[in-house]
């Protein structure tokens, strides 16, 4: 059966009432573990993530898609190595957010939620626009001021509300969470559970691509890491099946001026510890106080992986090199390019092993990062 569950463990609610935090508690929730699939569970004529349907706990009834998902893994040879890309820029709306945003409304539209609100960097609240419009919803999308004027284009282009908020992206989301306390639904990405059964398809996606196996090391750019705890999620759950005989090493890469899962894992924590923020321009991933740090931890020590904070300096140069090899991304996603540069220069990985490198962002997002 499944439920929602406290991030304690202590509190578990059904999941026919859609919840963004446990009424007992105030914490996020998660869903009890699923049970993933066999390879002769895909169903391979379904060109998006509901190829994984047997999967994801949604009514198929209700699902909303605009074919996300099966995006390309490339070979190519990038910072010294020989990494695959995973290609996630190319999705609808231009980010992996797609991925979870489409199980996320499929599951709130099957409950009768007919207006969302949420608060993004900007990537986010795009994807919400884009299947709220599809799903028929009305949304309205908080992102902080110094948004790309691009995204917030592309937000608006769908239809939804916009509010600029003046301050950080933590000043963001407590606007948000305001707005939620006085009812209005709060579709957040980084809340609600439903959204990380969507991005656990990515785990399945590169299981299915590397012919039903794993690579060595998956290195993901990381704000709040939500598709860090999908991948953690989703090789579990094949590892638990007997899928897969390891889990790949999870590693988060993060803008060094705002590097907060970073400072958790160095410090061996939990929960938030307090870091000296300063602005970046990897602004899609730059967050002080993620929600999920307990979730987070357990994907990087899980797996045996880490996290590496990447010098501002390194940013726009990745993004270059990347998009010199045909990867054209926004700077948050150049991050991941940056840190396994990082991870191979420190010996942590090393070129002959099987790295993947998730790309998020599309970089049309972020063309004003290119006329400084």
């Amino acid at each position: 059966m499944v439920e929602y569950v406290s991030q304690d463990g202590r509190h578990r609610h059904p999941i026919d009432v859609p919840l963004w935090r446990c009424p007992a508690t105030g914490q996020p929730v998660n869903l009890t573990p699923g049970d993933g699939l066999d390879p002769g569970d895909i169903d391979t004529a379904e060109r998006s993530v509901w190829r994984y349907a047997t999967a994801l706990r949604v009514p198929a009834a209700a699902r909303v898609s605009l074919g996300e998902g099966l995006t390309p893994l490339v070979p190519t040879a990038y910072g010294g190595g020989w990494p695959r890309i995973k290609c996630e820029y190319l999705a609808p709306s231009g980010s992996f957010k797609d991925r979870g945003m489409a199980v996320l409304v499929s599951y709130l539209k099957s409950h009768g939620v007919t207006e969302v609100m949420l608060d993004s960097s900007g990537n986010a609240a795009a994807s919400l626009a884009c299947y709220a419009a599809a799903a028929g919803m009305t949304a309205r999308l908080m992102v902080p001021g110094y948004t790309s004027p691009a995204k917030v284009a592309q937000i608006r282009v769908y239809g939804a509300e916009v509010e600029l908020v003046p301050g950080t992206r933590q000043d963001c989301a407590t606007a948000a969470l305001r707005l939620a306390e006085a009812g209005l639904f709060y579709a957040s990405h980084n809340w609600q559970p439903f959204f990380v059964e969507g991005t656990r398809t990515l785990a399945f996606e590169i299981w299915e691509q590397y012919s039903f196996a794993v690579p060595d090391n998956i290195v993901i750019p990381a704000g709040y890491g939500s598709n860090l705890m999908g991948c953690h999620l989703g090789f579990g759950e094949l590892l638990k099946r007997g899928a897969i005989a390891r889990m790949p090493r999870l590693f988060a890469a993060q803008p060094a001026h705002a590097a907060a899962l970073h400072a958790a894992f160095q410090a061996n924590s939990d929960i938030p510890v307090p870091i000296d923020a300063k602005p970046t321009v990897a602004e899609g991933i730059a967050t002080t106080k993620p929600v999920r740090v307990k979730e987070n931890m357990a994907a990087l020590r899980g797996s045996g992986g880490g996290t590496v904070a990447v010098p501002e300096d390194a940013i726009l140069p990745a993004m270059h090199a990347l998009a010199r090899q045909g990867f054209f991304v926004e700077p948050s996603s150049a991050v991941a390019g940056a840190g396994y540069e990082m991870l191979l220069a420190d010996g942590t990985i090393s070129a002959d092993q099987e790295t993947v490198i998730v790309l998020t962002g599309n970089g049309l997002k972020s063309t004003d990062a290119l006329m400084g």
